[in-house]
């Protein structure tokens, strides 16, 4: 049995899937949030990149159905901004961050990623695990 029973994976754990990940919870989620940030970076001049990119968001698409962004998140997000923001930090760099974090709250959720200092403060709502 794994730690976590659902672990929402951010956009890095997508773009670069780390092995380890996938031992951490019993199933796993995207949020529409992470689709939106892969659909941006489709967008690019390097058609070969553009291809690898584009490979790995229907991937994506493929293998997870995207949870979609809901209003209980969206409460969870301004909480969350505000605690940054009350820390002394400024969220408005990390908005998206934020914005998953707020799925992963709203899911009840551990959130995976590799990029475990864009989700500090976040700590009091959602179990952040560094891989």
């Amino acid at each position: 049995m794994a730690e976590h029973r659902l672990a929402l994976l951010d956009t890095s754990c997508v773009i670069a899937p780390p092995e380890q990940a996938w031992t951490i919870a019993d199933a796993f989620a995207v949020s529409s949030l992470t689709v939106a940030e892969l659909a941006y970076g489709l967008h690019t001049a390097d058609p070969i990149q553009a291809a690898l990119r584009e490979e790995r968001y229907r991937t994506m698409l493929a293998t997870f159905e995207p949870v979609p962004y809901s209003a209980r998140a969206a409460h969870l997000y301004g909480a969350l901004a505000a605690a940054i923001r009350d820390a002394g930090r400024n969220p408005r760099p990390r908005r998206i961050d934020l914005l998953i974090a707020s799925v992963a709250a709203d899911l009840g959720a551990a959130l995976v990623t590799r990029n475990p200092d864009d989700f500090v403060g976040v700590e009091r709502l959602v179990t952040v695990v560094p891989v």
